[in-house]
């Protein structure tokens, strides 16, 4: 059973009188900044100067000063920009101005389970990961609320590691909710799998896929998009409400019928030997090694897909359908 934690297990004590650092200042990095500022904690942005997030931060009432000034002056350092732009924002303007005892914190565990950045044992690293995007972080926080958040430590040089992450969750809003007690590598390699399998990769596969089968046939592309994209957002509220026995219930008798037997024809043993063989991939390291080669590369694969996925005809009926209800 995962360990919880609410507001009664957290305080923030562990802040106060500390700096904390926010490296990096997009969706995420924002939401954080400001759901600490305004829990009363001294925050300062970390950004390359007169640069946009450098901007936005000042517009928001933020302090905001160079990375490698903020870093040194900060007992906390929270490192949220993008995964692939860690390691050398970290080598640059972090390492070289960590003070011994500070507490490294990150919300996904991606460089630290595959060894692309590696601290110091002299500090603290942590990880405190709000499980929403940071507008939901953010809204959340102002309706006096919070989004559930994962926590772990892996390393603990001062003996206060943990105290220190539930002061942070607690900041952000996460212990009116819930925070789950995890580890750098459960939290890493299980948020890749569900990216890669269900989340971004499989959904969207299954939609284009599908899609595709029933205008070949025939159908009229407004009604496939209907049928196999529009209406997904409506079982999945379902799901999430009240689980996968929610959503049988609340959907048509032949839906049900159809879904129960007909769904593990399309989500066979073939399928679940991908996913076993994406999951090996993922802990062995072979998807972090072509990540890295490929971000290193300029993203060429990424870059390809943005430039001619929106063209597709699933997306150019979605655009037409989406216009029905602007």
């Amino acid at each position: 059973m995962a360990k919880l934690y609410y507001e009664k297990d957290a305080d923030l004590g562990p802040l106060k009188g500390k700096t904390v650092a926010v490296v990096g200042y997009g969706i995420q990095g924002r939401a954080q900044a400001l759901n600490l500022h305004d829990s009363g904690i001294e925050v300062v942005v970390a950004a390359r100067r007169n640069g946009e997030s450098w901007a936005a931060a000042k517009k928001d009432g933020l302090d905001v000063e160079t990375i490698p000034e903020a870093v040194a002056s900060a007992g906390v350092v929270m490192m949220l920009v993008p995964d692939e732009v860690q390691p050398e924002v970290y080598a640059k303007g972090v390492a070289p101005n960590l003070a011994k005892g500070a507490a490294l914190d990150f919300a996904h565990g991606f460089n630290i389970r595959f060894g692309t950045i590696v601290p110091p044992t002299d500090v603290d690293v942590i990880m405190i990961a709000p499980k929403a995007p940071g507008r939901a972080v953010r809204e959340n926080f102002v309706r006096g609320s919070g989004v559930p958040a994962l926590l772990a430590v892996h390393h603990d040089a001062t003996g206060n590691a943990k105290r220190i992450a539930l002061a942070i969750a607690k900041g952000l809003g996460s212990t009116k909710v819930g925070v789950i007690e995890t580890t750098f590598t459960e939290e890493c390699e299980t948020d890749l799998f569900g990216e890669q399998v269900d989340l971004c990769g499989g959904v969207s596969e299954l939609i284009k896929t599908s899609f595709e089968v029933l205008v070949k046939e025939g159908y009229q592309p407004e009604l496939a998009y209907f049928e196999v994209l529009h209406e997904l957002k409506m079982i999945v509220d379902l799901i999430q409400a009240g689980g996968i026995e929610n959503m049988w219930a609340n959907v048509s008798n032949t839906a049900e019928y159809g879904g129960r037997t007909r769904g593990p024809r399309v989500i066979d043993d073939r399928v679940r030997k991908s996913m076993e063989a994406l999951l090996k991939d993922i802990k062995n390291g072979a998807f972090a090694k072509d990540w890295v080669a490929e971000y290193r590369r300029g993203m060429p694969t990424l870059e390809k897909a943005r430039k001619e996925a929106p063209d597709s005809t699933l997306e150019r009926v979605g655009r037409d359908v989406r216009k029905m209800f602007s």
